[in-house]
């Protein structure tokens, strides 16, 4: 009988700790899911990058911008007397096309408008003034030269529409918030001022 009661009691100890247990995956569940950032709070610690209207505005005119760049290097990639030149323009082409695609994804995984949707005034080719010419007659001007001087005046322009880009990804620099937008922007200064170096140089050879 003696050792009955000891057995019984021991169970009930043990019945005791296991229930007592039981209870402490839960309680720390509930801790972790307590202690887990909201949406709200990982924008405000830069868990999640955001965007403002100035992010909006670079990406949806730059799309445009580069656009223009591709239709024009296209043309003078077909129409160069010059291997520097047809090079250059196959470059800007295979540059610019995945930055495009690059915007295009940001526009919508941010809900915003892309560039043929949005109204804006100066949306027109990135609202591009290229020695007082707009995008058709740029690329009326590249059409219309013979020779040489069609590697002329796309060179002439294109350091005119490179110049445009780096005022617009200047300004995003200053203004935008999302850190990758913000470094394409800058990526586009380095790689666009070095080519407008470049293009100044062969305008100055004697070729052209």
């Amino acid at each position: 009988m003696k050792r009955r009661l000891t057995v019984a009691v021991g169970a009930t100890a043990l019945a005791v700790v296991l229930a007592a247990c039981g209870t402490a995956p839960g309680s720390s569940e509930s801790e972790e899911t307590s202690a887990t950032p909201t949406a709200a709070e990982s924008v405000e610690t830069g868990d999640v990058a955001g965007h403002n209207a100035a992010d909006t505005e670079f990406v949806q005119m730059m799309i445009v911008h580069h656009e223009g760049a591709i239709e024009m290097a296209d043309l003078i990639v077909e129409r160069a007397q010059t291997e520097q030149v047809r090079e250059l323009g196959e470059r800007i082409r295979d540059a610019q096309g995945p930055e495009i695609e690059q915007m295009t994804g940001w526009l919508e995984s941010w809900g915003e408008e892309l560039p043929a949707e949005a109204e804006h005034g100066a949306m027109d080719h990135g609202g591009m003034d290229m020695g007082g010419m707009d995008q058709q007659e740029a690329m009326e001007a590249i059409r219309n030269a013979e020779g040489a001087e069609a590697d002329r005046v796309f060179l002439e322009l294109m350091i005119e529409h490179h110049r445009g880009a780096i005022e617009m990804a200047q300004a995003q620099v200053e203004n935008g918030q999302h850190p990758d937008a913000i470094a394409l922007a800058e990526d586009i200064i380095t790689a666009q001022e070095a080519e407008i170096t470049e293009m100044e140089q062969m305008l100055q050879d004697s070729w052209l």
